[in-house]
């Protein structure tokens, strides 16, 4: 009896078992299902869209982010007191209008611009923001793009105090800076992540945790940040509370991959599963090939090979940063090793679309191609080794980041500098958030990097090779550069500005402490049916907040 028993249980726990089985297929079907519907790269009835990220956000507090990722999303969840429009002029943010006049600058605020927790937001949150990023105790990298602000540099060296600083809250609805001098880029920089207002109360009582995650970070912008999945996904949804809410079509921007993948990211977006996708080297071929319809758009950024110019560096040498830019070609390096449509070679630090006087600055001060001369390149090298008592060059680390792009371009480098210096190579590829950390610390000898713009004027680019910045991550040093640094962040005439740039261009295509190599361009592809992206050169891009999906 015992035995039948058993036997009968047991049938009947596998009959069990079965069904059971049957139901969670029914489920995991269904859902399925439902995650296809959902993961769709574009949705009409919703407003919602599906794009991919090639990394987290590795810092989404204002104070103290400085990589373009996360610029991305802030420029969504968050807005200064102007921004950008559609054509990419400057225009009425949180601001409503403005006066300059002199060393003055005053805005007045709206007063239906509200945080996203319904709360007004004042002028006292850009008091409390600025005091906060010129504090020397947070060590703000973008510290130095307040300079123009009366007594920021010499609060920022611990001489004065905070509430020095020449911003003042005259009323909740009215803000008024006072300059060091007049300054005819400064409402340009007001775009610029580091001057957007942070609610006191708020930011203080996150404390570490503030914008750690979705619900500890506060938006004021066209979208909000609703969750985020770290290294998996974050969803962006439309913010009911902002000033302009009425002009926001889009009620979702789901970054549903994280992915470093060019091909992986082609694969989505040729599955329906993404509605923008950015070709990479080792897709732009594939995606011409299927017959898709590409766009090309000049993003405005620089990218160069960063030299770690410490005395104690090898890189530190200025006739070994010399021999390296002699055997440099860019030409071949955008052709052959890009090889993607928007990329163009250059022998300037500063970008062809950067304004001179009366024409573009490069047109006004060329830099010539420079001569491949390897011989010569080599001799120098020769005349450090024997400077320093060496018989052969030591190794260097090259860090990049972990992607195709960074591995090719990495392997390039090291195949060329072998080649022509015998120089020894080693590779440090690292995710996107530790390659941030090394550079921070000049963990290298030579590193790839790119400088996008952070508004509309050539200083953008000068004031990253400043002594004082937080960005000079090579360390480089030189007081006429400094010098020179300072009369075009302060004159306001443009024929003395643009000459000071000249002399700026002169001494980084001398001393080398950076190597353009060429100015960055991108190929994507866009869903039909998603209308209104802006693709610029400055601010968050792509930048979503004018898009819609049509039918």
């Amino acid at each position: 009896m015992v035995y039948v028993s058993e036997v009968h249980e047991l049938q009947e726990n596998k009959f069990t078992e079965r069904r059971s089985m049957k139901i969670r297929l029914i489920i995991l079907l269904l859902w399925l299902i439902s995650s296809d519907i959902k993961a769709a790269a574009v949705d009409f009835n919703q407003q919602s869209i599906n794009i991919a990220l090639t990394q987290e956000p590795p810092n989404l507090n204002t104070a103290r982010t400085t990589d373009l990722v996360s610029f991305f999303v802030l420029g969504h969840v968050n807005e200064g007191l102007v921004r950008y429009d559609k054509r990419g002029r400057i225009s009425a943010g949180v601001a409503e209008s403005w006066q300059i006049s002199g060393n003055k600058m005053i805005f007045k605020l709206r007063r239906n611009a509200r945080w996203s927790d319904g709360s007004a937001l004042t002028a006292h949150d850009f008091v409390f923001a600025w005091r906060l990023i010129n504090d020397p105790a947070t060590a703000a990298p973008y510290a130095s793009i307040m300079y123009p602000i009366k007594n920021a540099e010499k609060i920022q060296r611990g001489e004065l105090p905070t509430t020095a600083l020449g911003v003042a809250a005259t009323s909740n609805h009215q803000l008024e800076i006072t300059l060091e001098n007049a300054c005819g880029y400064c409402l340009a920089a007001m775009v610029h992540v580091a001057f957007y207002p942070l609610k006191e109360t708020f930011y203080k009582a996150q404390g570490e945790l503030y914008a750690a995650e979705a619900e500890n970070l506060l938006s004021n912008g066209p979208f909000r940040l609703s969750s985020w999945v770290h290294g998996s996904r974050l969803e962006m949804v439309k913010n009911d509370t902002y000033w302009d809410s009425d002009s926001v079509h889009l009620k979702q921007i789901n970054v549903a991959y994280i992915t470093e993948d060019n091909r992986t990211r082609l694969n989505l977006f040729r599955d329906n599963r993404i509605a923008l996708v950015r070709l990479g080297t080792e897709t732009v071929r594939e995606a011409a090939g299927h017959g898709m319809r590409l766009k090309t758009f000049v993003s405005g950024g620089m990218a160069y090979l960063r030299f770690n110019t410490q005395s104690e560096k090898f890189t530190g040498h200025t006739k070994i940063r010399q021999a390296i830019r002699l055997v440099f070609d860019s030409d071949e390096f955008v052709n052959k090793v890009i090889a993607v449509p928007g990329y163009k070679p250059t022998y300037s630090f500063f970008p062809s679309w950067v304004e001179g006087v009366d024409n573009k600055f490069v047109v006004e001060y060329p830099v010539p191609k420079p001569e491949i001369q390897i011989s010569l390149a080599a001799g120098l090298v020769a005349e450090v080794l024997t400077q320093v008592g060496l018989s052969e060059a030591p190794s260097l680390t090259l860090l990049t980041v972990t992607s195709p792009t960074g591995a090719k371009i990495a392997e390039y480098l090291q195949g060329r500098l072998k080649r022509t210096l015998g120089f020894n190579i080693k590779v440090d590829q690292q995710i996107f958030k530790q390659y941030l950390v090394k550079s921070e610390a000049a963990d290298f000898d030579l590193s790839l990097a790119s400088w996008y713009p952070d508004f509309d004027d050539i200083f953008t680019y000068a004031d990253l090779l400043g002594s004082y910045n937080g960005n000079n991550r090579g360390r480089y040093q030189n007081v006429e550069y400094d010098k020179w640094l300072r009369i075009l962040q302060t004159v306001a005439r443009p024929e003395a500005r643009m000459q000071a740039a000249a002399q700026l261009q002169n001494i980084i295509v001398q001393e080398v402490p950076v190597l353009p190599m060429a100015e960055t361009g991108s190929a994507y592809i866009q869903h039909p049916k998603l209308k209104g992206v802006v693709r610029r050169v400055l601010g968050a891009d792509p930048d979503y907040r004018f898009a819609q999906v049509v039918k």
